[in-house]
């Protein structure tokens, strides 16, 4: 029997009493249409797990390996993704806004679409990740590595970029404020120095 329990009371949130992992668990949670808000997962291993449309808002996903899992249309509003895998996840169109993915591994995954308003990225590694018409505005990208990164059509407006690695990035029809503008020229100024 395995059990996810709310991160702040402790309390079961779902048991399963077939699941031989929490990866199953989680994904029979879901299935059933379970609520796993405020849910503990942190340093789950839920690779390459079918997550699409699950509640995982201000649930705990701290270290969690979430490398290749689709999350495509989840909510993980307020959600803990500190450290997290998330390399190669489908997180397309999924309402990541306020959530902590602070140094987590974002590197080729697709963010298509997905909500990112004031969520935390610092030192987040998203290079090569697909974040067209993402909506970051107001988002702490400071020290994250956006290398290769697609943000044609993405919201940058209010988004900290500062020491952020834009190193071949596309921002083709990108919207942004005077302030982002500033930022990225001044990286871009200072790559062509160094060059």
């Amino acid at each position: 029997m395995i059990q996810i329990k709310n991160r702040y009371t402790d309390i079961v949130i779902f048991e399963s009493k077939t699941a031989t992992t929490i990866k199953e668990c989680v994904v029979e949670a879901i299935k059933s249409k379970a609520n796993l808000s405020k849910a503990n997962l942190s340093e789950a291993d839920l690779s390459e797990a079918d997550l699409s449309k699950a509640d995982l808002s201000k649930a705990d996903l701290s270290e969690a390996d979430l490398s290749k899992a689709n999350l495509s249309k989840a909510n993980l509003w307020k959600a803990n993704l500190s450290e997290a895998n998330l390399s190669e996840a489908n997180l397309s169109e999924a309402d990541l806004s306020k959530a902590d993915l602070s140094k987590a591994d974002l590197s080729e995954a697709d963010l298509s679409k997905a909500n990112l308003s004031k969520a935390n990225l610092w030192k987040a590694n998203l290079s090569e990740a697909n974040l067209s018409e993402a909506n970051l505005s107001e988002a702490d990208l400071s020290k994250a590595n956006l290398s290769e990164a697609n943000l044609s059509e993405a919201n940058l407006s209010k988004a900290d970029l500062s020491e952020a690695d834009l190193s071949e990035v596309d921002l083709v029809y990108c919207k942004m404020d005077k302030k982002v503008f500033k930022q990225i020229t001044e990286e871009w100024f200072e790559w062509t120095i160094i060059d």
